[in-house]
């Protein structure tokens, strides 16, 4: 597995290698759950199809057993994908491996539950200056659910089971007692503004 993770801001940008990303402001606002899975289901075909370089009506987003998205295309070759939503941004992953997506709400000025992370992550957060604290969760928060669609838990887990760290450079480390024996996922994140408004997205991938 590359090293590196490719992350697009426009959706009909394709990425010479995988694993990449898209965060995709789409300009909706989409009013329910029904909408904003529609938008990131959409969203995720019209990547998919033109990272593959396929049709559009070749490619379709259905579902495994344990409900993570699933990509059906002709050709696919094994690729997975992950998808988020969130203020009409969508956020699409593609890779060869199991991966995870997430894409959280910076709320400036909110309150910052810290009693939902690990020990090790509140002590941390709390060394952040508190004007920098909401941005720091929401970026924390994106990878500790990215983590969990990557394992395919989704939400199941309390996500103070396990720590995650990040460094001064960007590095990302995950303690997970669940899985220290296996190979340290590869994770990135990344931010995109609209309107004023500030957007932390992850992206984790297992071996």
């Amino acid at each position: 597995m590359n090293h590196e993770i490719i992350w697009r801001h426009d959706a009909e940008a394709r990425a010479h290698r995988l694993p990449a990303a898209w965060l995709v402001d789409t300009g909706a606002c989409p009013a329910n759950l029904t909408e904003r899975s529609a938008l990131r289901r959409r969203i995720g075909r019209e990547i998919s199809a033109m990272q593959l370089g396929q049709r559009l009506d070749s490619v379709e987003i259905s579902h495994d057993a344990v409900g993570r998205p699933l990509l059906v295309s002709a050709g696919n070759g094994q690729i997975h994908i992950s998808l988020a939503t969130r203020g009409g941004i969508v956020a699409v992953a593609l890779a060869h491996h199991a991966v995870g997506i997430d894409v959280e709400q910076v709320e400036p000025g909110g309150h910052v539950p810290l009693d939902l992370l690990h020990p090790t992550e509140r002590v941390t957060l709390l060394t952040v200056p508190a004007s920098e604290q909401a941005f720091h969760f929401a970026r924390l928060w994106a990878l500790k659910e990215a983590w969990l669609k990557a394992l395919g838990t989704g939400l199941a887990r309390e996500l103070s089971s396990f720590a995650i760290a990040i460094g001064a450079d960007g590095t990302v480390q995950i303690d997970d007692p669940e899985i220290r024996k296996q190979r340290p996922p590869l994770a990135s994140t990344t931010c995109m503004e609209k309107g004023g408004q500030l957007f932390a997205a992850a992206l984790v991938v297992r071996s």
